[in-house]
């Protein structure tokens, strides 16, 4: 499972899930994405379970991007412990995942396949997803009519 090797602190706030992604939004590698539609944390088995299930249903063929990694530790107290004495030990990591982010993203394979294998992977996602193409994806202003 996905974990950081070192951070700078150990605890961290739970914070607000509020807005849409501002990056991560789009399809950078692969042609096929599976794209989140809800706020929500995606954990690092949640993430290992959707990466298994596009892997055993691709079998060989294609590769695969995993374009989110749980870097937001959430902690845990001790079962039946009094209130107070402190925040808890970090238990399990998180990713912070807002509407609009792109969860994994797939190449070389057909588009029935992609589609089939993300569909199993969004059963394992605890929020309701949608799959793009590449097209489907693409900037709806042309490269020259873009403001900067």
């Amino acid at each position: 499972m996905l974990s950081p090797v070192r951070t700078k602190f150990r605890k961290q706030h739970r914070g607000r899930l509020k807005g849409i992604s501002a990056r991560g939004n789009r399809i950078c590698f692969g042609r096929f994405a599976l794209k989140a539609l809800e706020p929500a944390w995606i954990t690092s088995r949640q993430i290992e379970a959707g990466r298994r299930a596009i892997t055993r249903y691709a079998r060989r063929g294609g590769k695969i991007w995993i374009r989110l990694f749980p870097d937001k530790p959430i902690t845990m107290r001790p079962a039946e412990t009094r209130m107070g004495s402190g925040k808890g030990s970090p238990e399990y990591w998180v990713s912070v995942v807002k509407p609009g982010r792109v969860l994994y993203e797939m190449g070389g394979v057909p588009e029935y396949v992609a589609k089939a294998a993300t569909r199993i992977a969004a059963y394992k996602m605890p929020v309701r997803t949608q799959f793009l193409t590449r097209e489907d994806d693409a900037d709806p202003r042309a490269p020259d009519e873009r403001k900067i």
